[in-house]
């Protein structure tokens, strides 16, 4: 089923971002930003939730979103490895969200156009969400690019970092007719990243041979200590409500 497997990639990208946003909590640098990033957060998991729970109805096995959410092993995840790599610091946080949200604000644009109604709803919202990430994450990564000397070197650092796991954004795995190709919003994120980083003083990287292996499962241990804390209460609690 193409299009169930579609659904939970996004879902899965959307829900381990939010988790890891989530962790600032109660940790960010400023109390701006200890509202705005579970905010944040927040936008992300509900779209993940909209995505498992119209995979559970196109499934068609009775799987509910927090099933899919909460019962999965590490191996059954297909989310991007950007997005489960550890907060490290803020700047390795900001950049993080950067390049999600620039590759994923168009990809929601172009599914505005999809035929599947469910997926032009989630779009809908969703595009507007992403919008507001591209802002405020551009806006932190040209603050601390074109900082100080010590913001400029962290941030550099994150560049570093995250640039290897970049091309497994554009990767098409689970096509679906009713959702847009990844590698055509290409020319939006790099427009975008060239703009944020030219007002940051940043140089991209660009990797021949890109780390990917996310869609297939093979994640990082970084990972497996997320899941275990982030599924704890389902699984010791399964089926409960409240």
């Amino acid at each position: 089923m193409a299009l169930f497997d579609a659904l939970l990639e996004l879902a899965d990208d959307h829900l381990i971002l939010g988790h890891r946003l989530s962790e600032w909590c109660g940790h960010a640098p400023m109390l701006e930003e200890d509202l705005a990033m579970p905010n944040m957060a927040l936008d992300l998991i509900g779209t993940a939730r909209n995505l498992y729970a119209y995979a559970g109805e196109v499934e068609g096995k009775g799987r509910s979103e927090d099933d899919l959410a909460y019962l999965r092993d590490e191996r059954a995840y297909r989310n991007l490895l950007l997005v489960e790599r550890p907060n490290e610091d803020f700047a390795h946080t900001m950049l993080r969200q950067l390049y999600f949200s620039s590759f994923m604000h168009p990809y929601w644009q172009a599914a505005l156009g999809s035929s599947d109604e469910t997926v032009r709803g989630i779009a809908g919202k969703a595009v507007k969400e992403m919008a507001y990430h591209i802002r405020h994450a551009g806006e932190w990564v040209i603050r601390l690019g074109d900082g100080t000397e010590e913001s400029a070197r962290r941030m550099k650092d994150a560049v570093e970092a995250l640039s290897i796991y970049v091309g497994e954004l554009f990767e098409e795995s689970a096509g679906d007719p009713a959702l847009p190709s990844r590698a055509a919003e290409r020319g939006a994120f790099d427009k975008t990243i060239a703009q944020v980083f030219a007002e940051a003083g940043l140089e991209r990287i660009e990797v021949q041979h890109p780390q990917t292996g996310g869609r297939a499962g093979q994640h990082g241990e970084a990972l497996g200590h997320l899941l275990a804390e982030m599924q704890s209460v389902y699984r010791a609690h399964p089926g409960a409500t409240w």
